[in-house]
C-alpha cells in the first residue's frame, strides 16, 4: 500500500478540480462543504455552497441566523438536523474557543454534528494533522486495490480500512485524503464501468487485475423500503395559502409542510374532514401524485387543491411569494408548491 502514495499525490496535483472550498484551507469553509458533500453530487452541492457562504460567511453569522433562513439555505439537501447541528456548532465555538473553529481532533469531533469522517477531513486538510478520512469512496478505491471481499457496511472493516491507511498517511495527510476521495468520486466510481486506463493506481488494483471491480465492494442487502400512504391539501384561501408545522421529533420534524393526512381519503372524505374542523369548501379537485423515497421509508402521496371560504386557525396562512422567498419546504412537498403555482397563476 505504501507505493499507492507518490502516484497518488502526483495525479492530485495535476489533475484535481478547482472547487470554491479548495481555494483555501479555511475550515469554516472545509466544514461546510463536507457536511453538505454527505449525501449529494459536488455538481448539485456548488450552488447551494455559494449561497449559504453568501448569507453566511461566517461563524459567527451562522451561530446567529434565524432557523428559519438556515432552514431556507439548506432548502432541497435534506437531512435538515445537519443544518441544525452546524447552527449548535457555530454557537458552541462561539463560546467555547471565541469564534475560531478548534485545531486539535478531539475538540473537532467533539462539535455537535461532527463524526469521525468530517472531524478527519477538517483536521488534516486545515491543519495538517494525520488523519484519514474514510467515506464510501475511500471505502471503494481501498477495497478493489486489495480486491477485498469484506464487507464494507461492517463497522470492523470500516475500523480495519482506517487502521491500514493510517499507516501510510504522509504528511500531507491532507491532500492523501482529498486525492483518494476524489479518485473514487471521477475515477473509480460507484455505477458503472471504473475508469481504470486512467487511473494512477492501475498498476497496484488487485481487482482490475482480477476483473473483479464490478463486484466490489461488497455491501449488504437493502432492506424493503415501508410504504406510507398521504392525502396531501392544497388549501387556498382567496391569495393565501395554507402551511403547517410538523412536530418537533421523528422525521421532517419542525419543518414547514402542506397540510396532509396519513392514509387514503376520497374527494367527499376530504371535504367532510374538513368541514369536521369548520371549514367550509368552496371547491376540491384532485391535483396530482407523488412518491418520494427516505432511506428506509416510501410515502405515496395523492393531492388535492382545495379552496376555502375562511382560513382555519390551526394553519399558517401565506402568499405564495413570502412561501417562496422565506419558507424551506422538504423535498417531499416540492412537486406540491408546484402544483399550487400552477394553481394561482390560472
Amino acid at each position: 500500500m505504501k507505493r499507492i502514495v507518490d502516484p497518488l499525490l502526483n495525479w492530485y496535483q495535476k489533475t484535481r478540480r478547482v472547487l470554491p472550498w479548495r481555494l483555501n484551507k479555511n475550515p469554516y469553509h472545509i466544514w461546510i462543504s463536507e457536511v453538505m458533500l454527505q449525501q449529494t453530487r459536488i455538481e448539485a452541492v456548488i450552488p447551494y455552497y455559494e449561497r449559504f457562504m453568501s448569507e453566511l460567511p461566517t461563524i459567527s453569522a451562522l451561530a446567529r441566523v434565524e432557523d428559519d433562513k438556515l432552514m431556507k439555505l439548506w432548502e432541497g439537501l435534506g437531512y435538515y438536523n445537519r443544518a441544525r447541528n452546524l447552527k449548535k456548532a457555530a454557537i458552541e465555538i462561539e463560546e467555547k474557543f471565541n469564534g475560531r473553529f478548534p485545531d486539535k481532533f478531539e475538540d473537532i469531533i467533539a462539535l455537535p454534528g461532527i463524526g469521525e469522517y468530517t472531524a478527519s477531513a477538517i483536521a488534516s486538510i486545515c491543519f495538517s494533522l494525520k488523519e484519514v478520512t474514510i467515506d464510501g469512496n475511500v471505502l471503494r478505491v481501498y477495497s478493489r486495490l486489495k480486491n477485498s471481499k469484506e464487507n464494507i457496511d461492517e463497522v470492523k472493516v470500516r475500523k480495519s480500512v482506517r487502521e491500514s491507511l493510517m499507516k501510510i498517511v504522509p504528511k500531507e495527510s491532507g491532500m492523501f485524503n482529498e486525492a483518494l476521495m476524489e479518485l473514487g468520486e471521477v475515477i473509480c466510481i460507484p455505477n458503472g464501468i471504473p475508469k481504470c486506463n486512467l487511473c494512477p493506481l492501475k498498476d497496484f488494483c488487485k481487482a482490475k487485475e482480477k476483473h473483479t471491480f464490478m463486484n466490489i465492494p461488497v455491501r449488504k442487502e437493502k432492506r424493503e423500503k415501508k410504504n406510507q400512504k398521504y392525502v396531501v391539501l392544497l388549501l387556498l384561501c382567496g391569495n393565501k395559502v395554507a402551511l403547517h408545522k410538523r412536530k418537533d421529533s421523528g422525521l421532517l420534524k419542525n419543518l414547514w409542510e402542506f397540510p396532509n393526512l396519513l392514509g387514503t381519503y376520497t374527494k367527499e372524505e376530504v371535504k367532510q374532514y374538513l368541514l369536521d374542523c369548520s371549514m367550509t369548501v368552496t371547491s376540491i379537485k384532485p391535483s396530482g401524485s407523488y412518491t418520494h423515497i427516505f432511506t428506509h421509508l416510501k410515502w405515496q402521496m395523492e393531492s388535492f387543491i382545495i379552496k376555502v371560504e375562511e382560513e382555519s386557525k390551526d394553519y399558517l396562512w401565506l402568499d405564495l411569494d413570502t412561501i417562496i422567498k422565506k419558507y424551506a419546504l422538504p423535498s417531499a412537498f416540492q412537486p406540491f408548491l408546484e402544483i399550487v403555482i400552477n394553481e394561482v397563476k390560472k
